[in-house]
C-alpha cells in the first residue's frame, strides 16, 4: 500500500493544499510565500527520504505565524494519514546532526501520544524576516497534529541558520527512521497495547 496523503485546509488566515509521501526519494516543491520556511521544508523532505509539495496562501502582511503554524498542523495531519495503523513500523527514531559548530538531536516516537519537548535557544530573533520563535510553533504543530512525541535539542551551536537547518534535518532523520518497515516485524502494531 502506498503511504501517501494529501491534505486541504483553508481557514480565514491561510489556504494550505499538501501532498506527501512517505516512501518517496526526497523530492520537495515547496511554496509557502516565506523563503526560509521553504528552505527548511526543503531539507526536511530531502533528509526525511520524503517527496513533499506544498503550496501555502496566508496573511503575510501581518506576519509569518499563521502560515508557519499552518504549514506545520497540515504536515503532521498527512503524516498521521499516511502511517495508517502503524503496522509494521520502527516506531522510534532518533538523529544526531552536526552542522558546522552546531549539533542537533531529534527523538521520535510514534505513539499516538502527542508532545513536544522543544530545548533550543537561538542568540538572534530573526533568520532574514522570519522569527526563531516559530521554529517552536512549527513543530508543535507537526508533533501534536501526527500524534508523535518529538524531542529537539541543541547541543552546540551559535549561528541561527545552522541551529533551525540542523534542528529539520535531525527531525527529518528521526522520522524517516521511526516511519520505516521493521523487518523483523512483519504486519504487527509495535505496542504491547496492540494500538497506536
Amino acid at each position: 500500500m502506498p503511504r501517501t496523503a494529501t491534505i486541504h485546509r483553508k481557514t480565514s488566515e491561510t489556504d494550505i493544499s499538501l501532498t506527501l509521501n512517505l516512501d518517496g526519494t526526497g523530492m520537495a516543491d515547496i511554496a509557502t510565500g516565506i523563503g526560509f520556511l521553504d528552505h527548511m521544508l526543503t531539507a526536511l523532505a530531502r533528509h526525511g527520504l520524503f517527496d513533499l509539495t506544498v503550496r501555502a496562501e496566508g496573511d503575510l502582511h501581518i506576519d509569518f505565524h499563521h502560515t508557519t503554524e499552518d504549514v506545520g498542523i497540515v504536515l503532521g495531519a498527512a503524516f498521521a494519514k499516511a502511517l495508517g495503523d502503524k503496522r509494521g513500523i520502527r516506531r522510534f527514531g532518533n538523529a544526531l546532526i552536526p552542522m558546522d559548530e552546531t549539533l542537533a538531536e531529534a527523538a521520535v516516537d510514534i505513539s499516538g501520544r502527542p508532545f513536544l519537548a522543544w530545548n533550543v535557544d537561538f542568540q538572534r530573533p530573526k533568520i532574514g524576516e522570519m522569527d526563531t520563535e516559530l521554529f517552536e510553533e512549527f513543530f508543535r504543530a507537526l508533533a501534536f497534529n501526527a500524534m508523535v512525541t518529538l524531542h529537539i535539542t541543541r547541543r552546540a551551536g551559535h549561528n541561527a541558520h545552522h541551529v533551525a537547518e540542523a534542528c529539520f534535518k535531525a527531525t527529518a532523520r528521526a522520522l524517516r527512521m521511526a516511519a520505516e518497515a521493521d523487518p523483523r516485524i512483519g504486519d504487527a502494531i509495535p505496542s504491547t497495547k496492540g494500538a497506536l
